[in-house]
């Protein structure tokens, strides 16, 4: 136990398995308290049978919770132990359906007092315990079903990485990063346009000097991504020029980028900000969705790789 409560909580895992471990050695010595000749592990497709006439090892996965090859390689242990057998197939002949055999029939009729005792012990167990297991277990797997560990573990590492970015505003020393940035990310997906290079050569020319702005994103010093905010008018910017370095995709950057690039629309009195992409892009109008974008129909762009406009009100 000492191990546990030195690696902590994220240890979860190996912990329930040790649990789970623990409780199928003292069922294997119920079962042989009561004579019931099964292995613990193969309960859940007993109990099923047990119940039922009989099942496709399809459907008992499924009514369980387990894989298919797991359910398959337990029911071919028992019909070796002479436990199960065979059963009907379905019209088409494909489904193998299994029920228990004369033995497991034997079993399930001795087994009855088992189960009694077994539901009394755990139920008092329950009672003595500060905390109820089952109903906490029941929870567990609920908020897992809402969010799995994968999705929670990905969020907390973007949120330590965001917090090493940092956004400033451009200087020309970005000019060649922020070049480089959004070449990548148009050929990756497009061809540049007249356009991109006029944009992106002369940004003082072409964004800066004209109203707008840009921010770069920062991590230890090394630009990986950059927005840029184009005047329309004193009331509308467009948001272009967003990119993201593929070296630093899965971070979350796109979205700092959009909350720092908003935050300088409003600063600068903006009252509405549109932006051009192209449907092909899901991950990007994703995030502009959630940025609060809208989409609308709007004015042919200049853009032949945009077929898709979109505004947020501020």
């Amino acid at each position: 136990m000492e191990f546990y409560n030195q690696v902590g909580k994220m240890a979860l895992a190996s912990r329930l398995r040790r649990l789970s471990e623990l409780h199928a050695e003292q069922a294997a010595e119920i079962c042989a308290l009561y004579g019931v000749d099964i292995q613990p592990k193969w309960f859940p497709v007993f109990y099923l049978l047990s119940v039922n006439d009989e099942k496709s090892i399809t459907q008992i996965a499924r009514e369980i919770g387990q894989s298919h090859p797991s359910v398959s390689n337990i029911v071919k242990e028992m019909i070796k132990a002479g436990v199960v057998e065979k059963g009907l197939k379905n019209n088409d002949g494909r489904e193998n359906y299994v029920k228990l055999a004369e033995k497991g029939l034997a079993i399930n009729e001795r087994i009855q007092h088992q189960y009694t005792d077994v539901n009394t012990a755990v139920e008092n167990a329950l009672n003595e315990a500060q905390y109820n297991i089952w109903k906490a277990i029941e929870e567990w797997e609920f908020l897992l079903e809402q969010k799995s560990m994968l999705e929670r573990v990905r969020d907390e590492k973007k949120l330590r990485e965001s917090k090493a970015v940092e956004i400033v505003d451009y200087q020309p020393k970005y000019q060649p990063a922020f070049k480089q940035l959004n070449e990548e990310w148009i050929t990756t997906w497009f061809k540049m346009e007249e356009a991109d290079y006029k944009s992106l050569d002369h940004p003082d020319d072409y964004i800066l000097n004209k109203g707008g702005c840009i921010i770069i994103a920062l991590h230890e010093g090394e630009p990986i991504g950059t927005c840029a905010l184009i005047k329309v008018d004193d009331k509308m910017y467009e948001l272009a020029k967003m990119a993201v370095s593929p070296k630093a995709k899965g971070r979350g950057i796109g979205y700092l980028l959009g909350v720092a690039i908003i935050e300088k629309a409003k600063e600068m009195g903006a009252k509405k900000l549109v932006l051009e992409c192209n449907t092909i892009l899901k991950p990007a109008i994703s995030l502009y969705h959630k940025l609060g974008f809208k989409k609308v129909a709007g004015i042919p762009s200049p853009y032949d790789r945009a077929n898709i406009r979109m505004e947020l009100s501020l």
